[in-house]
């Protein structure tokens, strides 16, 4: 159900991630949220780094914010995406140090960026039957919505993709492992929910970089919708529901060598019980925007990312607004949210690059927004009378 984005045309937000500020060097390295927060060194540099990251994102106007994904360690290209949860669920064990090859590590080859950073994906082991442990996730989401009066969305990986790089060393069937840590997280979700978090965001279901690309008669297409499905079960009716999907951010690379579209994979997103669903669509300059609009259905919104997290190039505001209104050609404004290809915080990109970026975002909106008689966004940052040098006329 919508509600965060309800009335909201062309709203605009970020993935998730934001680039971590520099004296942010304490970890959780494993320990429960509370637990650390419990120590002054973290507390400070983890509330320090939320009030950043909120102002940030009111200053450049955008509508619904994110916590940048504070909790992850200061680690390798964003291991911690899944190790946060990895580590803190029952029945996973200690890391697998015989650094078996993971799904995502297909093709790679020492002399690739990919290689090294998988290189220091070692897998988690399962050792028993999983549940939920300590994962916090409605404590987290406190510690950063009470900072701001503005929606703020959590974001966190599919139970799916957990298990795509995972040791398997319980389970006799990698489908059940899905549905248990899918049934696991559920709650988890419920929990965050019931707290009252305005959006819930799963990350990368294991659809797009497989249809048409892997061929598993065990982990099929249809499988994967069935077990996001029950990951997200009953979550539409007390919070806006969203899946973000993209092609890598790992250290800013795609996960594939071979640029592939979304199209095979479409119907199947539209099966997904969500009110939105994210692609990345400015890094291929909006290939995939006619076919979206005519798949996916008018029951779910689409956001889109309009800026890239690839390239440290900031996006001119009228780039901005003719991808805008590309993808206005096959999507109502009604329908439309405006947001990044994938998060700006896996070892990608200064925080300056992030920040403008998030400014480009809604200056470009705003054009459009102007010219279908929408109210415009105001935007500190962008505002002449703050500027410490007068504007070029």
């Amino acid at each position: 159900m919508l509600r965060a984005t309800k009335d909201r045309p062309l709203a605009t937000t970020v993935t998730g991630s934001l680039p971590r500020p520099h004296w942010f060097s304490d970890n959780l390295a494993a320990r429960p949220f509370s637990v650390a927060m419990g120590t002054l060194r973290f507390r400070e540099q983890y509330t320090d780094a939320l009030a950043v990251y909120v102002k940030d994102q009111e200053r450049a106007g955008l509508d619904i914010l994110v916590d940048g994904d504070a909790r992850f360690d200061n680690d390798v290209a964003g291991r911690s995406w899944f190790g946060y949860v990895t580590e803190r669920l029952n029945g996973v064990g200690e890391q697998d140090l015989r650094n078996q090859p993971l799904a995502s590590n297909r093709d790679k080859r020492p002399g690739d960026i990919l290689f090294e950073v998988m290189e220091t994906r070692l897998p988690p082991t399962v050792t028993g039957p999983v549940s939920r442990g300590h994962l916090e996730y409605a404590r987290l989401w406190k510690t950063a919505q009470r900072l701001t009066d503005r929606p703020l969305k959590f974001g966190a990986i599919s139970a799916q993709l957990l298990e795509a790089l995972m040791s398997n060393r319980y389970y006799s069937d990698r489908r059940e492992l899905v549905m248990d840590l899918s049934a696991s997280l559920n709650e988890e979700y419920h929990e965050l929910a019931d707290a009252g978090c305005p959006i819930v965001q799963l990350e990368e279901p294991c659809l797009h970089e497989t249809i048409g690309i892997v061929d598993d008669p065990v982990m099929t297409a249809d499988f994967y919708v069935e077990a996001f499905n029950r990951e997200v079960a009953g979550l539409r009716a007390k919070t806006e529901t969203w899946c973000h999907t993209c092609w890598g951010s790992p250290a800013a690379q795609r996960v594939e060598h071979e640029h592939h579209g979304y199209g095979p994979s479409l119907p199947y997103f539209d099966r997904l019980d969500v009110d939105v669903l994210t692609f990345e669509t400015a890094d291929n300059r909006g290939a995939d925007l006619a076919e979206i609009g005519r798949v996916i259905g008018k029951g779910k919104k689409i956001a889109i990312g309009v800026v890239s997290h690839r390239e440290l190039q900031v996006e001119r505001p009228e780039q901005v607004a003719a991808l805008i209104r590309e993808a206005l050609k096959h999507i109502e404004p009604e329908r439309l949210i405006l947001s990044t290809d994938c998060g700006f915080g896996r070892q990608g990109m200064s925080r300056l690059h992030a920040f403008f970026k998030m400014v480009a975002i809604v200056r470009g909106t705003n054009i459009v927004r102007r010219e279908l008689g929408l109210p415009e966004a105001s935007i500190p940052a962008a505002d002449p009378r703050f500027a410490l040098m007068a504007a070029d006329t």
